[in-house]
């Protein structure tokens, strides 16, 4: 325990520090990040479990550094991501792992000291799709990881609030939002990041039964109005919805087909809201058979 609080008082500290010297908050947590996770694994020899630990605790001391100065939590959030894969690439951790433990471990850091988790998502999908670029992952890999480690911390940090079904993914909105808007910002794939959102969800709910079913519409019918408002592709952000929620459905007990269909009406939902041309473009995306399950969509959506 005294070296873990160690770690997590010597990374805020230096985060501070290197802030206050140099004004450079980017500059101050990849460097900081990077630095202590490769001294902690030649040091001590840490891997596995423990290496996944250290990470979290890195990435959320690393936030609180910058929150103590009054930074901005997203550059911080888009740092910690960067730095994890520096200092982790010749490690035995999988690059998708680190991304995904370090994305929600920057949520749960923000929630920790009141920040907003929106930026902090945006930051985090930022981080992963420049990081992927520099250690060689697949981009389109790497969002969906960390679009699954947001909406997983985030649906956690919900929860414990008392919220489930579809107040949390209300609650929720804003992070799904930046983390699908993000996506498309970077040029990323939608479809992945929707995905990776539903997933996500999923597992941080651990929903079962009308409440899955409920959090599933909610959460399809969010990412695609999160797309359309940056003028996305919104055929493929239900596609990828649907197919995340298939995906997931194994994990909370749900028919995968009750599953799709949940998903799609919540993406039709959606277009609904938006336009006529909007409700043919998501039904002919999410009419057929998705990842070997029937889609069955569900009367009525509007326009």
């Amino acid at each position: 325990m005294e070296e873990k609080t160690g770690i997590f008082e010597s990374v805020k500290d230096g985060v501070v520090g290197t802030i206050k010297a140099t004004g450079d908050v980017a500059k101050a947590v990849v460097d900081t990040v990077s630095g202590t996770l490769v001294h902690t694994i030649k040091g001590t020899g840490t891997v596995g479990a423990s290496l996944v630990e250290a990470i979290s605790d890195v990435s959320r001391a690393a936030i609180r550094g910058v929150s103590d100065v009054g930074a901005d939590v997203g550059t911080a959030a888009k740092g910690a991501v960067v730095g994890t894969l520096r200092g982790t690439k010749e490690a035995s951790v999988e690059g998708l792992d680190a991304i995904r433990t370090t994305a929600s471990s920057v949520i749960r850091g923000t929630a920790e000291v009141g920040g907003d988790l929106g930026n902090a998502a945006k930051g985090a999908v930022q981080g992963a799709v420049n990081g992927a670029k520099e250690v060689g992952l697949d981009v389109t890999q790497a969002v969906t990881a960390a679009a699954t480690g947001l909406l997983q911390s985030t649906s956690e940090v919900l929860s414990g609030t008392g919220k489930a079904g579809t107040s949390l993914i209300q609650a929720s909105s804003g992070v799904i939002r930046s983390a699908i808007q993000t996506v498309i910002e970077v040029g990323g794939d939608v479809g992945a990041g929707a995905k990776g959102v539903l997933l996500g969800v999923l597992q941080g709910t651990k929903a079962t039964g009308k409440e899955a079913l409920d959090t599933i519409s909610e959460t399809s019918s969010t990412v695609v109005k999160g797309t359309a408002d940056v003028a996305g592709d919104i055929a493929k952000a239900a596609l990828g919805a649907v197919q995340g929620a298939i995906a997931g459905a194994k994990e909370v007990s749900v028919d995968a087909s009750e599953a799709a269909s949940a998903a799609a009406g919540g993406a039709l939902k959606a277009a609904g809201d938006i336009s006529s041309e909007a409700v043919a473009q998501v039904k002919n995306a999410v009419t057929g058979t998705i990842s070997g399950v029937k889609v069955v969509l569900k009367e009525p959506f509007k326009k």
